[in-house]
């Protein structure tokens, strides 16, 4: 039997885009400094003795509706009010959480038991009904969700995740006991898929809290906007919209009582926010692609005394992408990518801390193909293949940008400069990222720049499927969907690495969007910090257990 226990290692790397489709930093707010944002000056009384801790993010969360969130802010601060099953602390161990296991004797049938003492905010237990009522709104056609892809591969569902016609709930859903409940999936599959998809990025809901309400009204109620009943080390307090969410501790919280009261994450622009590290009002930033510090701001940072730094390399990466419906013909989306000198933008903007991909994998992924032929800088050959196409030079281009992230702003100036050197015609339009997601879903761009954050695991159905949620681009190859579907049903590590590398082929081909770079992660934390730390595998792992060292 194939166990998850108290220390869980598992022997492949999980993933998959939860996305959230907007990683990489996608929003810049209003800055701090208002008289309702709670401030820690210098190492003021307000840290309360040691019992408050302030973390810095440059990205508004949206939204706090764990199986609806489609942005990485909302989906990163939710992780400290609900908890998953299981935490990734590096890409090869799961541990566990709220489950005290996750077990598979056959890569299909699986069996998750739930932390026996683990119980809602409320007091009420945490039960199986809870996990089968949450899998059962995400399947149902009514209700609005981000997190289809996770149960599009459960028996009694179509490839959106929803149930199929004439059922009303998951088959394929069983509750053993209060603790204890198994799903089945249509065919044998990796399990690494299913601990990373379901096991460390799916949150549930209380079903006594939510059951009355109507499921096409789900996404809509204000318990979605100031959630009442969670299950996490902290409890949500209130949202200052783009200053700052507060939580306080759940002294009953099943892991133990958190050692802090008090929890602020203050949204701020990032030049604040590497202030803010430096006089002491905040004691980290998230990082994570949504609290960075800027890489041109990071060897200053490095020279505070009161700070640890450290920077790691991730699996998010920014785009640009492609309205396909709009260009239609591969040969120009080749042009441009051959025309953008995105080495200038990892030497110049990211000072060298980041890399050049061409796909959805970066260097972390074991399912990045490195034999694939990339797309170099090629002036010549980005103007015969505009030839060849027949592009209409005196047409413009919509070329949408999100503000926040100040590297993606002063990228887009570099790119547009590469696009007018080939001829082409660019109109360039800034947006905050709640808008951007909007212009995006309507198609209203013909180039867009997004920030994308996977899973390890090398299922991107929400981004390349025609029907994928994510799929800005309106995106439509046949052949990509039925591989698409394949490598997502093989059990099989090596099968599914050649599934995925004649993916990766076929999308260098049609270049429905363009990956430009992946920028190291920075993270600069507090000395006055005891316990707990930003980092990109485990952020959320024991923090009930985050501790400050002192007085403030």
């Amino acid at each position: 039997m194939k166990r998850i226990n108290r220390s869980i290692s598992i022997a492949a790397v999980a993933s998959l885009l939860l996305l959230a489709g907007c990683g990489g930093g996608n929003t810049a707010t209003s800055g701090t400094g208002s008289s309702a944002t709670p401030t820690n000056s210098g190492g003021s009384t307000t840290s309360a003795a040691g019992k408050t801790m302030f973390l810095g993010l440059v990205n508004p969360p949206i939204l706090f509706n764990p199986i609806n969130s489609a942005d990485v802010a909302s989906q990163f601060v939710e992780k400290f009010m609900f908890d998953s099953f299981l935490e990734m602390e590096a890409p090869l161990k799961f541990v566990p959480k709220l489950a005290d296991s996750f077990e598979t004797t056959d890569n299909q049938t699986y069996t998750i038991k739930i932390n026996k003492d683990a119980k809602w905010s409320d007091g009420k237990p945490v039960t199986a009904e809870d996990v089968a009522f949450t899998f059962n709104l995400i399947a149902n056609p009514k209700v609005e969700i981000s997190v289809g892809s996770y149960l599009s591969m459960f028996e009694g569902t179509k490839d959106t995740g929803k149930l199929e016609d004439g059922k009303t709930e998951l088959p394929a859903v069983k509750v053993i006991d209060e603790k204890t409940i198994e799903f089945k999936t249509k065919a044998p599959v990796d399990p690494n898929m299913i601990k990373e998809q379901l096991g460390t990025k799916l949150m549930i809901l209380p079903k006594h809290a939510l059951e009355k309400i109507d499921p096409a009204a789900l996404s809509q109620d204000p318990f979605m906007q100031k959630p009442t009943v969670t299950n996490g080390p902290f409890k949500f307090v209130q949202y200052k919209k783009d200053q700052y969410v507060e939580f306080e501790k759940n002294p009953d919280y099943y892991l133990g009582a958190p050692q802090l009261d008090k929890m602020f994450i203050k949204i701020m622009p990032a030049p604040n926010l590497v202030a803010q590290l430096q006089t002491g009002e905040l004691q980290m930033n998230i990082g994570n692609g949504i609290g960075k510090i800027p890489p041109q701001d990071y060897e200053t940072v490095k020279k505070f005394e009161n700070v640890t730094t450290k920077s790691e390399a991730q699996y998010g990466f920014q785009t640009m992408m492609f309205n396909t419906e709009k260009i239609t013909d591969p040969r120009v989306r080749q042009a441009i990518t051959y025309a953008l000198d995105r080495q200038q933008i990892v030497d110049k903007l990211l000072r060298g801390y980041g890399e050049i991909v061409d796909g959805p994998y970066t260097s972390v992924s074991p399912y990045l193909d490195k034999n694939l032929e990339k797309y170099s800088y090629n002036v010549e050959k980005a103007k015969q293949l505009l030839q060849e196409a027949g592009w209409d030079f005196n047409r413009e281009l919509n070329f949408v940008v999100p503000l926040g992230n100040k590297v993606r702003e002063q990228s887009a100036d570099i790119l547009t400069q590469n696009l007018k050197a080939i001829g082409l015609k660019v109109k360039v339009s800034t947006f905050d990222f709640p808008t951007i997601m909007q212009k995006a879903k309507a198609g209203d761009y013909e180039l867009l720049l997004m920030g994308l954050t996977f899973t390890l695991d090398p299922e991107v159905s929400s981004l390349y499927s025609s029907i994928g949620s994510f799929n800005f681009m309106n995106y439509n190859n046949p052949k990509v969907d039925e591989l698409l579907l394949k490598g997502k049903a093989e059990a099989n590590p090596e099968k599914r690495k050649q599934i995925y590398n004649e993916l990766q082929a076929i999308w260098n081909q049609d270049v429905p969007l363009i990956s430009l770079y992946s920028d190291s992660d920075f993270f600069a934390y507090s000395k006055q910090v005891a316990t707990g730390e930003p980092k990109i595998f485990g952020f959320h792992n024991h923090l009930e257990k985050w501790s400050m060292g002192g007085a403030q």
